[in-house]
């Protein structure tokens, strides 16, 4: 009976460190023109260094622009690729629905790789309360 404690007390800790090397993180982007090309090389410089980051963008105002279909950045390549790449190795990225409707943007408009939120700072805050860690390229 006390080995069975003692290996149950084992699987208890490797499972806790194994929970706990895991890193989560929250990229806010509000600012496609000032922040999406230097974000999304902040989160495929974060996953090559630590493959198993779980990793979700929010975004919201003028950041939901590089989510959209056609996108491009200043250099004129499409932010599609650079996103689905990501979106391969376990990225989610978030739109804001309140921005949708105060732009009059509508779902269809984004790239397949774009998930909805129904509010971006709302969902920042949630993740932040959950132990994600807040960047802000």
């Amino acid at each position: 009976m006390q080995l069975w404690k003692k290996i149950a007390g084992m699987v208890l800790v490797l499972s806790a460190s194994l929970a706990m090397a895991q890193d989560t993180v929250v990229y806010h982007i509000n600012d496609t023109a000032e922040q999406a090309l230097g974000g999304l090389r902040n989160v495929k410089n974060h996953l090559d260094t630590d493959p198993s980051a779980k990793i979700t963008v929010v975004t919201h105002a003028a950041g939901v622009d590089f989510l959209m279909e056609g996108a491009k950045d200043k250099n004129g390549s499409a932010y599609a690729g650079p996103v689905a790449a990501l979106k391969a190795r376990g990225v989610n990225f978030e739109v804001c629905e309140i921005t949708l409707a105060n732009r009059n943007l509508k779902k269809s408009q984004f790239i397949l790789e774009a998930d909805f939120t129904p509010s971006g700072v709302v969902r920042l805050t949630k993740l932040q309360k959950q132990g994600f860690a807040y960047i802000k390229p």
